[in-house]
């Protein structure tokens, strides 16, 4: 055991060590640090260890603390271990800590803004494997959720070790783990109290609009408990935003404070409307009922045990002044519980229509020009449960992407209380086939041939599948390869034996070959009547390769592939030839994992880390994501072109692939111009291949290849930098570095 103290960097401020050996440590500034040094001399070697501690919080919830280590490379945030503040049984916080080699340095970072607290007794100890593996599962184990969740874990180890032994249980452990840490790292409440609170208007601002809104707030009410209706409805009376009008239907509530209060409520504030329905005609009706009460430009859903953010409409006000041609647009959302504390946040994407399609991202807070919702008949009955995503899918109908605008912060705090669909769309088994039918309906509408399936243990979220047009257009699968004979029988191979798709035909570009195993397999694949191979006899450029090769390419949908790919299911070039055949779809792309089944690419976040990165890289094949998302069709900006499709004449149209840029994020500047162009970019779960990544190629960050990286990132750069500093597929509330999806510490400056 290594007993370890504390010494302040900076921004921290220690007291003396009292009886039970606790000291209490004041932060202040945004990033307090403190070192952890050893109490005597002493080495301490590469493995697992254990770090525990005891802390206090004093009531404070900015509490996050980070440890950080050097290892010989210096600290990094890729080497930062989120600690865990969860105390065991005998009060005794504990973590697990790698050290890649001798450990000369350790960084305690206590918190992510001022705080009290107190803190002590840090001990470090080292730690076998087998203890590593316990305590991993036990604390995978006691994060998740739901019996079936905890048996699905049991399972998995099982398998990992039956298939791989120890050594893979041991990286399937470590893998869940890292994910859980990061996950948990830097909790809401902390977030909230730090940026929650957003600007209130300033003086005589409001005032001095010409053109200020009046925003009618539309509230069904069915035997709404007092205290929710009331906290309620104080939400809307706090608005620091003045030009609402709140429009309450009561559905005939056998409960008689409900009126009850509502009548008290509207002879205290004028601009509060109700009407007392005399039969009980479920939500889409008494919502009807309030929309007849509505008089203002803009018409806002507010369900009737929730709460507004004080700011809501005051934000939603700027946002529309702002940008006039807007007719709809909606909020970022939490939860809030019966404590008042909020929880679970989704920071959207700006506006998303295969994601919209997948769940509900409208959802709240949902703000509509009225002479749209009235051009379009407001709820529709025999959509309970689903109306207003039933009423979006209409009203969006009628729109251009452009006038359907995102405002990203949490301006709504949807009530989990038992029965409520805010701790699980379950919880209403109606709405969830409410929401298939309402789907279902758009596509029909709209003349698109797809259905809608439900995604197992996900209620709530769904799955829009495509049917092929008949005949199923022909697709050009193009691999460029140069020798490792290995991977490219691998990729062509799995190609072959495992597609299920009608007409497909597959082109080799050898880019100069010389091993006579290579050239052997390329004589050997073309015997098979949908495999050619061309030449292209030049020093390697990934563009002008592609470019040859779709110029001689027969199919009217072309996918450029990895010569490092091998196929995992049997129907993705059905999934993604279905969605390229989409008139308004550009470039498809799919899920690929690293051979170990963690994600290598789930989409393209722009502006993570410098011009981008993939969406959950190195997350465990199964996560989830933010909202589900990483298990959801979506629109991104830009996907990987080491698994592509894209209609032929879209791929001529934006004039194919920047031959300037001969390696890296030709992909990317592609699907931007492609974007450019009108088409949205798409991304499927439902495609999954392996991709081991660039196994053919060297590292890029050596001698001229550096150089021409360099060139190649400032060409990118220089044409899209405002769409990469803010990715509309993203969100500025969520983190630029670090893992993908987590918070930002403080939120990216936005400008609406």
């Amino acid at each position: 055991m290594i007993e370890l103290q504390l010494e302040p960097i900076r921004g921290v401020i220690l007291g003396p060590v009292d009886s039970n050996g606790m000291v209490e440590l004041s932060a202040f500034g945004d990033d307090p640090q403190c070192r952890l040094v050893p109490r005597r001399s002493i080495h301490v070697e590469g493995g697992w260890y254990e770090l525990s501690f005891v802390l206090e919080e004093n009531g404070t919830r900015m509490v996050d603390p980070v440890l950080y280590s050097n290892c010989g490379a210096g600290m990094t945030e890729e080497g930062r271990v989120p600690l865990h503040v969860r105390a065991h049984a005998d009060g005794v916080s504990r973590t697990l800590v790698p050290f890649s080699g001798r450990m000369t340095e350790l960084r305690f970072d206590p918190s992510i803004g001022p705080c009290q607290i107190k803190i002590g007794h840090f001990s470090l100890r080292r730690v076998g494997q087998a203890y590593v593996a316990r305590t991993m599962f036990a604390e995978i184990m006691r994060d998740l959720r739901g019996r079936r969740a905890k048996l699905k874990l049991a399972l998995d180890c099982a398998r990992a070790l039956l298939g791989g032994g120890r050594s893979a249980l041991g990286g399937y452990l470590r893998a869940r783990y890292s994910a859980m840490v990061v996950h948990n790292a830097f909790d809401y409440d902390a977030w909230v109290a730090l940026y929650g609170s957003l600007t209130a208007p300033a003086a005589g601002e409001i005032e001095s609009w010409q053109d200020a809104p009046t925003f009618s707030i539309v509230v069904p009410t069915y035997n709404t408990p007092e205290k929710w209706l009331r906290r309620c409805v104080q939400t809307v009376t706090e608005q620091s935003y003045p030009h609402w009008e709140l429009c309450v239907a009561d559905d005939a509530s056998p409960k008689p404070e409900v009126v009850a209060v509502l009548r008290e409520l509207a002879a205290a504030d004028s601009r509060i409307k109700y009407v007392v329905r005399e039969q009980n005609g479920h939500i889409s009706a008494s919502s009807n009922d309030a929309l007849k009460l509505a008089t203002g430009k803009f018409i806002v859903l507010l369900d009737h045990d929730d709460e507004l953010h004080p700011h809501a409409l005051y934000e939603m006000a700027k946002a529309f002044r702002a940008n006039p041609e807007w007719k709809m647009a909606f909020s970022d959302e939490d939860k809030i519980d019966e404590k008042g504390r909020r929880f679970d946040p989704y920071f959207k994407a700006d506006w998303n229509y295969d994601l919209f399609l997948s769940h509900n991202c409208i959802s709240h807070l949902g703000v509509y020009a009225r002479d749209l919702v009235e051009s379009v008949g407001g709820f529709r009955l025999g959509y309970e449960g689903s109306q207003d995503w039933d009423l979006a899918l209409r009203c969006i109908e009628t729109l251009n992407d452009g006038q359907i605008g995102h405002v990203p912060h949490v301006l709504y705090h949807w009530r989990a209380i038992p029965g409520s669909t805010a701790l699980g769309p379950g919880e209403k088994s109606y709405a969830h086939y409410a929401a298939m039918k309402s789907i279902q309906s758009h596509l029909d509408r709209v003349g698109r041939d797809a259905e809608v399936l439900e995604i197992p243990n996900f209620s709530g979220n769904y799955r829009v599948r495509n049917r092929l047009p008949n005949p199923a257009p022909r697709v050009s699968l193009i691999i460029p390869t140069r020798d490792r004979a290995d991977l490219l029988r691998m990729a062509v191979t799995s190609i072959l034996e495992k597609t299920d798709y009608p007409d497909y035909e597959i082109i080799i570009v050898n880019n100069q070959s010389i091993e006579p195993d290579a050239l052997s397999l390329l004589q050997e694949l073309q015997q098979d009547p949908r495999v050619s191979v061309i030449d292209y006899d030049a020093p390697f450029n990934y563009s002008a390769i592609n470019n040859l090769a779709v110029s001689q390419a027969t199919g009217t949908i072309v996918g450029l592939i990895n010569n490092d790919i091998e196929v995992i299911s049997s129907d993705w070039l059905t999934e993604m030839a279905s969605q390229a055949a989409r008139p308004e779809v550009g470039a498809v792309g799919a899920m690929l994992y690293f051979p170990n089944d963690s994600i290598q690419h789930a989409g393209v976040i722009l502006g993570f880390n410098g011009v981008g990165v993939h969406a959950y890289a190195d997350r465990p094949r199964g996560w989830v994501g933010m909202m589900l998302r990483a298990r959801l069709l979506q629109n991104f900006s830009a996907v990987t072109a080491a698994c592509l499709l894209v209609r032929r004449s879209v791929y001529e149209q934006v004039g194919g692939l920047d031959t300037g840029l001969e390696v890296a994020y030709n992909d990317l500047d592609f699907c931007l111009r492609i974007r450019a162009a009108g088409y949205r970019n798409l991304w499927t779960p439902y495609a999954e291949l392996y991709h081991h990544e660039s196994a053919s190629r060297g590292s890029d960050m050596e001698g001229a290849k550096k150089q021409r990286f360099d060139r190649e990132v400032a060409l990118v750069m220089s044409r899209w930098s405002s769409l990469i500093e803010a990715d509309p597929a993203y969100n500025l509330n969520l983190a630029a570095t670090g893992n993908t999806f987590d918070l930002a510490f403080p939120p990216r400056h936005c400008t609406l």
